[in-house]
């Protein structure tokens, strides 16, 4: 048996054994592990969440918003911690929106999950009671789901831009997501103190469009009653401000309902909208003068294997003759005196055949072939618009530098990108960006004129305005499907510049197959840009120089009885003396805003002007507008509306007018 000091020697040696081997763990678990359990016990006892960052709102040049992100809630309730659960349980219910029965049903689980979406004005009355969890959700949204639903774009599930402009302009609008870390129990569960953020969610940039949302509505009525009316297969409506390259709006439609951005993606042959191109090149070369003429030839002529035909045969046609009643044979023949080459570069200098370089995620370049893979009638058919596809935001650039003394300028859908932290708070703003010089001012002074000939007394009569000059080109084409012309089906198409002297803006309207009535542009492009028009200067917030449009010539060319453009005339011959001698004086319109209609057209004839009414109940303004002067005797238009709001009066329809048909 071992002695007593040997055995407490042999414990002395365990206990320090021991105490060896607890000083080494405990030197490898705080020293050496000591970060991995610490990260490890973090873990166990924290989350760490992600805060979503608010993506950026969408507004109209006006700063009304078209897409905007809104914070929703989700609403959790655990019953056990309520503190008073009859009291809370009442005032969740009608918070919530719940039944008694599903509140009854509710309080029997341990957990209760209320999706919504709930507003931050119905959550409200809940964020300081016991044991209602609020989970915020960002949602997209757009106040006017139809609002240039193609142009803006949506979504995917994942919340970033799929579509539109919600895709291009995502790295701008996304921003940047934060975190925060909450703390949890031993159970897992979240404790109610308030989340330690780590990184703040930075919001995403706001961006300012150059679409003028009342221009949009107005595009997209107009041409959702032309296709209804026509029961055409799809339509597309662009505007363009000259001036600065900013498209104002963009409507299109299909027959299937969807929103195919078509104005940026199909393409068309144009017809006669590019016979203005031609005459370009000819003016730019001085390959004709203005009393060069060419045989109409009866309105057949057989070229190179092929018949071309007017539908409005003429003896003899100068340029502004061969525009004005679009004459495939005058063209033709005048077309014959460029090269290919001049042909050519004259259409590719207007952006056909390339990206006008538009923000937007796709875009088609059209065709325009190189002069070494023309046949021999090319020449003649590009003349005519045959031979080329473009899109309408090709034609209404391309139109637009005709409008801007020949200067091609890039288009735009971007204004203004708001960013807080930049001076003013301004990011960016758009400057115009000019890419070439096309024409000379002279030149494109001249095919103004031109195109006002079509307008007054060609083609175009359709688009006349009462007291505007427009200057226009009808474009009736054939259709290509599947690489052939389909029997039967024709594209019209009418490009405007308003008003035709210091243009402010571009108009092109496409209509896709016609079914009903006239497939003629002149008979269905046309009337859909006359009633646009004058839906826009009924319109106060319509991005319109109201004081350049002022100072515009009225038209000479005198309207029918039969025929008022959808104006209601009311007319009181005292004081106005018909046949008076001499030239009439000018007098100053007077203002009769707010005045009841009666009240109002009595005031005007007084004055000694003839009324044209738009509209029935309260005075909203006149055109010419009050304080301007007019002739004496000459119409004043008197817009009127049911109320004192300041929106656009209800369109009157206006009455069809019976034009020349243009040509193919």
């Amino acid at each position: 048996m071992a002695k007593p000091a040997v055995r407490i020697q042999v414990v002395q040696l365990g206990v320090l054994a021991c105490l060896g081997l607890l000083v080494c763990r405990a030197v490898q678990v705080q020293i050496l592990q000591g970060r991995r359990w610490a990260e490890e016990a973090q873990a166990q006892r924290t989350e760490r969440i992600v805060l979503p960052a608010r993506r950026g709102t969408l507004f109209d040049r006006h700063g009304t918003p078209l897409a905007v992100t809104q914070e929703t809630y989700h609403v959790g309730v655990a019953p056990n911690e309520l503190r008073d659960p009859p009291a809370d349980g009442a005032l969740i219910s009608r918070r919530l929106g719940l039944s008694a029965r599903t509140w009854q049903e509710a309080v029997r689980r341990r957990y209760a999950y209320f999706a919504g979406p709930y507003s931050a004005l119905e959550v409200q009355a809940l964020r300081n009671l016991r044991g209602v969890h609020l989970e915020p959700v960002l949602n997209r949204f757009y106040p006017d789901p139809g609002m240039a639903r193609a142009t803006i774009g949506r979504l995917a599930d994942d919340g970033q831009g799929a579509s539109g402009l919600e895709k291009a302009l995502d790295t701008l609008l996304v921003g940047r997501a934060g975190a925060a870390v909450v703390l949890k129990d031993r159970a897992g569960r979240e404790y109610e103190s308030p989340a330690r953020v780590i990184a703040p969610p930075v919001p995403g940039l706001d961006v300012v469009l150059t679409l003028d949302a009342e221009l949009q509505e107005i595009a997209q009525r107009a041409l959702d009653d032309a296709l209804r009316r026509m029961d055409a297969d799809g339509g597309d409506v662009v505007m363009l401000d000259p001036g600065t390259g900013e498209v104002l709006a963009l409507a299109t439609r299909q027959r299937d309902g969807g929103a195919r951005p078509s104005a940026f993606t199909d393409t068309f042959e144009p017809g006669s909208l590019a016979k203005i191109f031609a005459a370009a090149a000819l003016l730019s070369l001085s390959r004709v003068s203005p009393t060069n003429r060419v045989s109409g030839e009866g309105g057949k002529w057989r070229v190179l294997g092929r018949t071309i035909t007017d539908d409005d045969p003429q003896p003899t046609l100068t340029l502004a003759d061969a525009i004005r009643v679009s004459s495939n044979i005058a063209i033709a023949k005048f077309a014959a005196r460029l090269t290919p080459a001049e042909q050519y570069a004259m259409l590719r200098d207007f952006g056909f055949g390339a990206y006008t370089g538009i923000d937007f995620p796709a875009e088609a370049t059209g065709r325009l072939r190189p002069p070494s893979e023309w046949t021999r009638p090319s020449a003649a058919s590009l003349a005519m618009g045959y031979e080329l596809s473009v899109t309408p935001i090709q034609i209404a650039v391309a139109y637009g530098a005709l409008a801007n003394d020949g200067l091609l300028l890039q288009p735009t859908l971007i204004r203004e990108v708001r960013n807080a932290r930049a001076p003013l708070g301004v990011g960016y703003r758009h400057r115009p960006e000019p890419v070439r010089q096309v024409v000379s001012r002279e030149v494109a002074a001249t095919l103004r004129q031109l195109l006002r000939g079509v307008v007054e007394r060609g083609t175009g009569t359709e688009a006349a305005l009462t007291n505007f000059p427009v200057a226009a080109k009808t474009g009736t084409a054939r259709r290509v499907v599947n690489g052939r012309y389909a029997a039967g089906e024709y594209t019209a198409s009418f490009a405007a510049l308003f008003p035709a002297d210091r243009p402010q803006l571009v108009l092109v309207v496409k209509i896709d197959n016609p079914h009903k009535g006239s497939y003629f542009a002149a008979q269905t492009a046309a009337p859909v840009t006359r009633s646009m028009l004058e839906q826009a200067l009924s319109a106060r917030t319509v991005a319109l120089d109201r004081a350049r449009l002022s100072t515009a010539a009225p038209r000479a060319v005198a309207t029918r009885a039969e025929d008022d453009g959808g104006l209601v005339p009311y007319v009181v011959p005292w004081p106005y003396r018909p046949d008076s001698a001499g030239t009439a004086p000018r007098l100053a319109v007077p203002d009769v805003t707010g005045v009841g209609m009666r009240e109002a057209a009595r005031t005007l004839h007084r004055r000694g002007f003839r009324v044209a009414l738009r509209g029935w109940g309260v005075a909203e303004h006149t055109w010419p507008a009050a304080g301007d002067s007019a002739a004496f005797g000459s119409i004043v238009t008197l817009w009127a509306e049911p109320g004192r709001r300041a929106d656009a009066p209800p369109r009157v329809p206006a009455t069809p007018r019976r034009g020349k048909g243009p040509s193919r």
